[in-house]
């Protein structure tokens, strides 16, 4: 996709506007990989002057943190301070809401201060300015969407119209789970669950909320997590409905849904 690094800009006397932050999710998982190649082909689309850091990003630390790792979340975050510091980094966007809180609300406090913006919202201000359009029709016309409410986008950073507002746009019906927005219900992934064995219980926290959106009847359920997305691509497989009910990030249907010409 020919995607400038930042160190390949600066060494060329440019400074792009936007980093784009990969995060592991978007850099290591195979599914979530087409997500970043999504959202890295919208940007290029609208004309936004962005880069990557590439081999030189390491993880937040979020999930360290979250699992009781302290220390090994303040190497990890001085690593990627120490980075972006050295390159003048000013605002960041990125597709993981996990990302997104770290960088903007924990780096601060560690000598990292940065504009950090998540995609939903970065969308929503480029259909704004008009420098992404949207299709009348399209694949998506006539379709049920919901929308999950990521732990990190909703609850901890109050995000609940960007996304909504995207997906309005869309010729399509937008529904809503019964626990939604501020009440709504974690996909099981956060805090590090994703990266440990599963405790005692009787009810797997992604089947619960699998349920929740099967009982609207979408066809199509939208993420803006790559951790969510994985979360609830596991319910849908478990529910055996994978050929009926789709699991889709926002950007992904931004993708197909915006006009290119």
């Amino acid at each position: 996709m020919n995607i400038p690094t930042l160190a390949s800009c600066v060494a060329a006397g440019k400074f792009p506007e936007v980093l784009f932050w990969v995060g592991c999710a978007g850099s290591l998982d195979q599914r979530a990989q087409r997500i970043s190649k999504a959202f890295a082909f919208i940007l290029q689309k609208a004309g936004i002057d962005f880069a990557i850091l590439g081999k030189e990003e390491c993880c937040t630390g979020d999930p360290a943190r979250r699992a009781g790792n302290e220390f090994l979340f303040q190497m990890m975050a001085y690593q990627n301070i120490q980075t972006l510091n050295g390159y003048g980094v000013k605002k960041i966007v990125t597709t993981c809401p996990h990302c997104f809180n770290t960088l903007k609300n924990e780096y601060p406090e560690l000598g990292g201060n940065y504009e950090v913006i998540h995609h939903t919202i970065l969308l929503q201000q480029l259909i704004d300015q008009g420098k992404i359009r949207i299709k009348e029709g399209g694949v998506f016309k006539g379709k049920r969407i919901v929308y999950h409410d990521s732990c990190y986008l909703g609850r901890a950073n109050g995000i609940y119209e960007a996304p909504r507002k995207v997906l309005e746009l869309l010729d399509s019906e937008l529904v809503e789970m019964q626990r939604c927005r501020s009440a709504g219900l974690c996909c099981g992934a956060g805090g590090a669950q994703m990266f440990k064995e599963e405790e005692k219980g009787n009810l797997r926290i992604n089947k619960a909320r699998t349920d929740e959106a099967l009982a609207t009847s979408a066809s199509v359920v939208v993420s803006a997590c790559p951790f969510c997305n994985t979360m609830l691509t596991d319910g849908i497989k478990e529910a055996e409905k994978g050929d009926s009910v789709k699991v889709l990030d926002i950007a992904e249907i931004i993708e197909k849904e915006m006009i290119t010409e």
